[in-house]
């Protein structure tokens, strides 16, 4: 399974980004997908992740604002983020797990990585 994240970008307090996860070597029917991300000096924390049947999962502090879903046509996972806040800048990874029909909430629990996409938001 290879996973390309792309999207990243700069944008003011306020606004929003849609980040992509294209999938490939699997549909996203057997896997479940979720977002990571890196802030400087921090570790790497769980955002959100879609299982291979739909069913979503969200960090607390990005619950309300932020939105994971699949296009199984594309084979690729979304991550609408909303009301961007300056902590929200990090590196976002998006990961891939073959146990596709459980929430996957913690690193250890991906077998596949895409390269970051940064997101910067500037306050």
């Amino acid at each position: 399974v290879q996973l390309q994240a792309f999207g990243g970008g700069l944008v003011q307090a306020g606004g929003s980004l849609r980040l992509s996860c294209a999938a490939s070597g699997r549909t996203l029917s057997f896997l479940a997908v979720g977002w990571f991300r890196e802030a400087p000096g921090k570790e790497r924390e769980f955002v959100a992740c879609v299982t291979g049947g739909g069913r979503t999962s969200y960090a607390g502090s990005m619950k309300g604002r932020f939105t994971i879903s699949a296009d199984v046509a594309e084979n690729t996972v979304y991550l609408q983020m909303n009301s961007l806040k300056s902590e929200d800048t990090a590196i976002y990874y998006c990961a891939a797990s073959p146990y596709y029909a459980n929430f996957q909430t913690t690193r250890e629990e991906y077998h596949f990585w895409g390269q970051g996409t940064v997101v910067t938001v500037s306050s």
